[in-house]
């Protein structure tokens, strides 16, 4: 008995003299052998998928007991290297270069320990190569209002060159910003074009960004979005006319304020003009105006083509404010016009000159339908709560 309890005793005291270190003289803090073999310096790359990898996912190497020496990622195609960052304490890089669709690239990176132990990894990677591209085209286009700006009428428009069918996740990565900030939302007119205006009509000198981060971004049946971008629209001064069917004239509003009243003709009973807010979309100082554009042509009765003026487009369906000399016995007393605004020869150039893209023109007691949502600009047709059901995220 004595002697198996003397063999526990020592089994104890081995047990207690390891954990302190004491085959060494004491804890001195060294590395034990197994620790030793913990830290060798380790290299990991993602994403650890390597095909079908969404170009916008960036590219990250990670050192773990050390740090990176090295790192190279390189299109196999093109042969440029891809640019990126590595960490203040050297154990992390990321690529900044977005990557292209369709890419191979290959990563070679290099890591080290603090007893100068090496060790490197690679990879390759392969990006999704999508069936169709989508282009985020932009009405107005941006350069056409340079120099102008818009009107307080404008809506901003994303026209997209294939269909939409993830709206929701194109939507968000859609934004307007607006300086002085005013409310506003996104309304899918259909699957191509969506649109977006505030509240009310803009404020007069307002500073609207606009900014489309969808490359890489699914739209569903193969499509993806083509390339982000950011333009900047600049709202001028306030122009609405209101142009009343029971007075026959139009009130123009300069910020606010009546600055002039002219006689007018608006459609006939057979082709009334549209009731609501319009809103200038184009100017041409001579201009062709021909029904068959949009479907009344040669052999209807209200078939027309005539060679026009000082023509200002406030709808797509043939709906201008424009001179029309043949009419000017009219003005101010009876509508007689195909659809559009006519004016004389003084008032349709004064207003050609004062008026541009973006400016208003509200139409009432016309005896015609409200301007439809899809007639490129009818946006103002709809209240703000029937408006911002027309987003895909609510």
């Amino acid at each position: 008995m004595l002697t198996g309890l003397l063999v526990t005793v020592l089994a104890l005291s081995a047990c207690s003299s390891d954990d302190s270190g004491s085959a060494n003289g004491g804890n001195t803090g060294g590395t034990t052998a197994s620790s030793q073999a913990g830290a060798v310096v380790q290299v990991s790359i993602e994403p650890a998928q390597t095909t079908d990898v969404n170009p916008t996912t960036p590219i990250v190497v990670k050192a773990t007991n050390g740090t990176l020496t090295d790192v190279t990622v390189t299109n196999t195609a093109k042969g440029t290297k891809v640019k990126g960052a590595l960490s203040a304490d050297k154990t992390t890089w990321t690529s900044s270069d977005v990557l292209g669709y369709g890419a191979k690239y290959t990563v070679d990176a290099h890591g080290a320990d603090a007893a100068g132990k090496t060790v490197e990894q690679q990879s390759t990677i392969s990006t999704l190569n999508p069936a169709k591209q989508a282009n985020p085209n932009m009405i107005p286009a941006p350069a056409s209002v340079a120099s102008t700006g818009v009107g307080v009428g404008q809506p901003i428009v994303f026209q997209f060159t294939y269909a939409v069918k993830n709206k929701a996740a194109v939507e968000k990565q859609l934004t307007v910003k607006s300086d002085p900030p005013q409310q506003g939302s996104w309304y899918w007119v259909d699957d191509k074009n969506v649109h977006y205006r505030p509240k009310a009509y803009w404020q007069p000198g307002t500073k609207i960004t606009v900014t489309a981060k969808i490359y890489g971004v699914d739209f569903g049946n193969g499509v993806y979005g083509a390339e982000d971008r950011t333009e900047t629209y600049h709202v001028h001064d306030s122009w609405i006319a209101k142009a009343d069917g029971n007075t026959e004239q139009m009130q123009i509003l300069h910020n606010g304020q009546v600055v002039k009243t002219m006689p007018i003709s608006m459609g006939k009973d057979a082709t009334p003009t549209h009731l609501g807010a319009h809103v200038i979309s184009d100017k041409q100082q001579n201009y062709t105006m021909d029904s068959c554009t949009y479907g009344v042509c040669k052999g209807d009765p209200n078939w027309y083509r005539s060679e026009e003026h000082w023509a200002l487009r406030m709808s797509n369906d043939g709906e201008f404010v424009h001179e029309n000399p043949n009419s000017v016995g009219a003005q101010g007393n009876s509508n007689v016009s195909h659809g559009c605004i006519n004016l004389n020869a003084d008032n349709a150039q004064w207003f050609f000159n004062n008026f541009n893209l973006g400016d208003v023109v509200e139409v009432s007691n016309s005896g015609g339908k409200q301007l439809p949502i899809w007639d490129l600009y009818g946006d103002w047709a709809l209240s703000w709560d029937q408006w911002q059901k027309g987003s895909a995220l609510n």
